[in-house]
């Protein structure tokens, strides 16, 4: 360890006597790529492992028991490691990232370098519905944050390494470097600026050249053009695209719903025990729910769709192309309660997988029923399209999900209609939901950064380090002439009333009682409960600083008492908080 310090301080001298800050960060950016490329690589590798050793004999036509099982055992020893050995919630990859920036400086966990790795694998392996993607962002984004820490390096420096690890990250896994890039302006909202596209772009790039020496340059589906866009059946790609909005929708809500209910199971053996059981059962129905559901995408790609139903109860209809198609339509509609289940009882996994898994059967199924009719639709382009919709509606990343569906699938042939179904998709849902499923809770509580700098400095504030405690306050049983003798102290023109408790009673303020308060007749005849009057509004040392200022434009008022429990904390003014407002645009904005 003290070896390891003695390199880290020499590279910082010679940072700062030889390379510029700018210059410094490139390079990093360069080290975060690689280095999130191949924990992309790893994890990828140690799922398919884990997967192949589960059920690598599994017997095609036959169903698989073991599939009841597994799945309780993953969210099982998930939880426990989560519990006993790392103690700190993973969460949703995604929406911890997006914390860290908003309320942690964007210092992310070390142990986040290998956490989300470790619990997802284990989650996927033993067959959770969800994807790897978001876990490895964060494990990218925890790279870039404690490299950026260990040069010590400004707030502004570390968020943009974060991000550089999680655009590696996604470019890494799907070999897919402008899809990363999107992901990091789209989800994460990092601002793009020329100071901050360099190094997004060489992480992305570095982490795709990581990924195609060590895994060869295949496609992650697989994909043969055999039918070129037909600018007469655009009408349906139209369609579809509302149709995957409203999937988004569905997909949202559900999630949200079934998180909920097992939020509300207060022991952690009940939502294993529900969710490894209610989990068990969905996959021995439907074993496509199994894991990532990238093999049933490729089937699906590649026309081998029947493929879809092996290890199934309902195996025998591979035939029956009308009741093949109501099996895929309850696919469809329990996949989203599948990834729920896994990640509500304790099972570490992102939606990335998930949007592309529902979106390519919903193009399948779209595309397969309006065939009944005249028109000869290529059901593998409906699937992409309904990949782009999908991803689209529910991440509200209309641009990542077509750049990302292009590169992994090589189709930038079906760049149009892929532009048209994630747009119509993302258009859709916007008339239902005002923010993705990353984003949503986030911004609830007002702690989301977007792409508006002001809410992005609001949101950056701490409200208590702008809370006045100079304010002499005053008992509420006191008299006029023990007021008058605290003015005669004080500074200020507003005076707490509290009781014996520090219990916040109301405020006397200096312009209402100067009339009278040199009137020495009054000073015991008059109490400070008969002078002291309500605020328009109270201020809790928690709240967001964009619900302060709400606070202040609807009460008109420039100061405000901050109460916690009852309990008198301070006042927070108007000027202080513009004060410490420009002070933090400086920070947030020095290039």
């Amino acid at each position: 360890m003290e070896k390891m310090n003695a390199i880290l301080k020499k590279i910082e001298k010679w940072r700062m006597e030889r390379i510029s800050e700018r210059k410094f960060i490139l390079l990093l950016s360069l080290v975060v790529g690689a280095l999130s490329g191949l924990a992309a690589i790893v994890l990828k590798n140690l799922i398919h492992f884990t997967i192949h050793h589960l059920t690598g004999n599994f017997s095609v036509d036959d169903v698989s028991y073991q599939y009841l099982a597994y799945p309780m055992i993953g969210i099982l020893i998930t939880v426990l490691l989560i519990r006993y050995v790392i103690k700190e919630d993973l969460g949703h990859g995604v929406s911890k990232i997006l914390y860290a920036f908003s309320k942690k400086n964007s210092k992310i966990s070390k142990h986040n370098m290998y956490s989300s790795m470790l619990t997802s694998t284990i989650t996927i392996g033993f067959g959770g519905s969800v994807g790897a993607e978001a876990p490895v962002a964060l494990t990218g984004a925890a790279i870039g944050s404690n490299l950026a820490q260990t040069f010590r390096l400004n707030y502004r420096a570390i968020t943009l390494l974060a991000g550089c690890g999680s655009s590696a990250a996604i470019a890494g896994i799907f070999n897919a470097p402008l899809a990363g890039l999107l992901f990091t302006i789209e989800v994460l909202m990092i601002d793009l600026t020329m100071s901050s596209l360099l190094p997004l772009l060489i992480s992305a790039v570095t982490a795709t050249t990581t990924s195609y020496f060590l895994m060869g340059d295949g496609y992650h589906f697989r994909f043969s053009l055999n039918q070129s866009f037909d600018v007469n059946n655009l009408h349906w790609v139209i369609i579809l695209g509302i149709i995957c909005g409203l999937i988004s929708v569905y997909f949202t809500r559900v999630m949200k719903w079934v998180e909920g209910y097992f939020k509300k199971q207060d022991r952690f053996l009940n939502r294993i025990l529900i969710g490894g059981v209610g989990l068990g059962i969905l996959i021995f129905l439907f074993p496509s729910l199994w894991g990532e559901g990238y093999v049933s995408i490729n089937q699906i790609l590649n026309g081998n769709y029947t493929d879809v139903l092996n290890n199934s109860v309902f195996y025998s209809l591979k035939n029956n192309q009308t009741l093949l198609i109501i099996v895929f339509i309850a696919i469809l509609a329990f996949k989203v309660f599948a990834t729920a289940i896994t990640t509500g009882a304790g099972g570490v996994g992102g939606i990335f997988a998930p949007t592309l898994f529902m979106g390519c059967f919903a193009g399948f199924i779209f595309s397969s029923i309006v065939n009944q009719g005249s028109p000869e639709l290529a059901t593998e382009n409906y699937a992409l399209y309904g990949m782009a919709g999908v991803m689209s509606g529910v991440m509200f990343a209309p641009m990542t999900a077509v750049f990302l569906i292009a590169e992994i699938t090589g189709g930038y042939t079906l760049f149009v209609p892929l532009l048209i179904s994630s747009a119509c998709a993302y258009l859709t849902i916007l008339a239902f939901e005002k923010h993705s499923l990353y984003h949503c809770h986030l911004a609830e509580r007002g702690e989301l950064l977007t792409h508006n700098k002001d809410k992005t400095v609001l949101t950056l504030m701490k409200l208590r380090k702008v809370i006045e405690t100079d304010l002499v306050t005053i008992d509420e049983e006191a008299c006029l002439g023990d007021l008058v003798k605290v003015i005669s102290k004080s500074k200020r023109n507003i005076f707490p009333v509290i009781d014996k408790d520090n219990n916040f009673r109301g405020v006397v303020l200096l312009d209402n009682i100067r009339s009278i308060m040199f009137n020495k007749e009054m000073y015991h005849k008059t109490s400070v409960t008969d002078l002291m009057v309500m605020p328009p509004e109270m201020v809790h040392p928690d709240e967001s600083m964009e619900k302060v200022m709400k606070k202040f434009k609807s009460s008109g008022a420039w100061n405000l008492p901050v109460v916690e429990n009852r309990k008198y904390i301070g006042f927070i003014s108007k000027a202080t908080i513009f004060s410490a407002y420009r002070s933090v645009l400086v920070h947030f904005s020095e290039e």
